[in-house]
């Protein structure tokens, strides 16, 4: 039977050498690891692994810089993020890098291995707090919208347009972004109608949707900035 192909990148030694062991156990699975150094991409180049496992807090460099590189360099290559809990933004921007899934640090060993042979088939998996959620149905939705740069050649948006836009692809109720915006609820309706009649758009998820694959998720670090 071919072993799945896996490279596990971590910069936590203990996590990296016993992440790698549990791996090497299962008959169908064959990892080597990277201290996340540096080094990924070259041991990814003579591994060629089917499935990457990466830290989203790596230390020495940005993990979700090496997820594109890896992308980049081995598109055939699934992705999965592993994090405590990872934030809507985050969750959002490796997506965008392309990333097939999703694996939190607690979980339970057999959900950590079916994510792995589940990614290794082609699924996508999201972290378990957010898979019944709208932004589950945001990611899935933004791998068949083909219309959003058509789109955004021929329409502009308000500021206020594009932070209610932003604030809907986190997964907020009106009653939130009024507050987080602090203006009335049926302001914030107003945005949405008008956003959506600009856009072609019908639902909220296809709003959401939008934002996501047009990169208006602005990161956290953005918004407090302002």
């Amino acid at each position: 039977m071919s072993k799945i192909r896996v490279l596990l990148i971590e910069d936590n030694r203990l996590l990296r050498e016993g992440i790698t062991a549990m791996l090497n156990e299962q008959p169908d699975i064959r990892a080597v690891s990277s201290s996340g150094n540096g080094d990924a991409v070259e041991k990814a180049k003579k591994l060629k692994p089917q499935v990457v496992l990466l830290d989203l807090g790596l230390r020495s460099q940005s993990s979700l810089r090496v997820a594109e590189l890896i992308k980049t360099e081995f598109p055939q290559a699934q992705i999965v993020v592993m994090d405590l809990i990872p934030s809507q933004a985050e969750v959002a921007e490796f997506v965008q890098a392309g990333v097939a899934g999703f694996i939190l640090k607690d979980a339970t060993i057999d959900d950590f291995l079916r994510t792995i042979r589940s990614v290794a088939e082609g699924e996508k998996v999201l972290p378990p707090s957010l898979a019944h959620s709208l932004f589950s149905h945001v990611v899935e939705y933004a791998v068949q919208n083909g219309k959003a740069a058509r789109l955004m050649k021929s329409v502009r948006l308000t500021r206020r347009e594009h932070e209610v836009v932003d604030l809907i692809a986190r997964g907020m109720s009106n009653k939130e972004i009024a507050n987080e915006l602090h203006i009335a609820v049926h302001t914030v309706k107003s945005h949405v109608h008008n956003t959506l009649e600009k856009l072609a758009l019908h639902t909220r998820l296809e709003l959401a949707s939008f934002a996501l694959t047009e990169g208006m998720v602005r990161k956290s670090s953005d918004r407090d900035s302002k």
